[in-house]
């Protein structure tokens, strides 16, 4: 499980958030949340995206890193696909613009520190960690399993 000291400044700041809202009223942030998910910008379009096929409702992912090695992430869903839609925005107000290595450092069970184990089904909660691991393989830190051998 991981610690609180091992998530990046924003993320630790939005698990903080989460863990002070009643666990009931946890499902209800999530979706305020999502609704934040800032648009695309409109040079990325779904066919320059990696879908995230884990997640129960369509999720479209472009990671882009910068000359200074800083990771910019960029998320689509459908409106209706609500706690898809919050599980990425935490991953994006938490992780855009920070350093690869930080991104590297966030651990696969980020989700577990927001307490949405009790909200969220165990489904949606690996869907959040396939988008970590995603976004991860992109910035390098992670082998593709489609290309390694067995």
């Amino acid at each position: 499980m991981s610690t609180p000291g091992s998530l990046a400044p924003r993320l630790a700041e939005l698990a903080q958030e989460f863990s002070e809202v009643d666990p009931a009223d946890r499902l209800q942030l999530l979706a305020e949340l999502g609704e934040e998910l800032p648009e695309l910008p409109p040079q990325l379009t779904h066919d320059s995206m990696q879908q995230v096929p884990e997640c129960q409702s369509p999720l479209f992912l472009a990671v882009d890193v910068a000359d200074d090695q800083r990771v910019f992430l960029y998320f689509e869903a459908p409106p209706e696909a609500v706690t898809t839609r919050g599980l990425a925005a935490i991953l994006h107000t938490g992780l855009d613009g920070e350093p690869v290595a930080t991104v590297l450092a966030t651990p696969e069970d980020f989700y577990l520190q927001f307490g949405l184990a009790d909200a969220v089904s165990p489904l949606r909660l690996r869907g959040a960690a396939a988008m970590l691991a995603r976004i991860k393989r992109a910035v390098g830190g992670l082998p593709d399993p489609a290309h390694t051998a067995e």
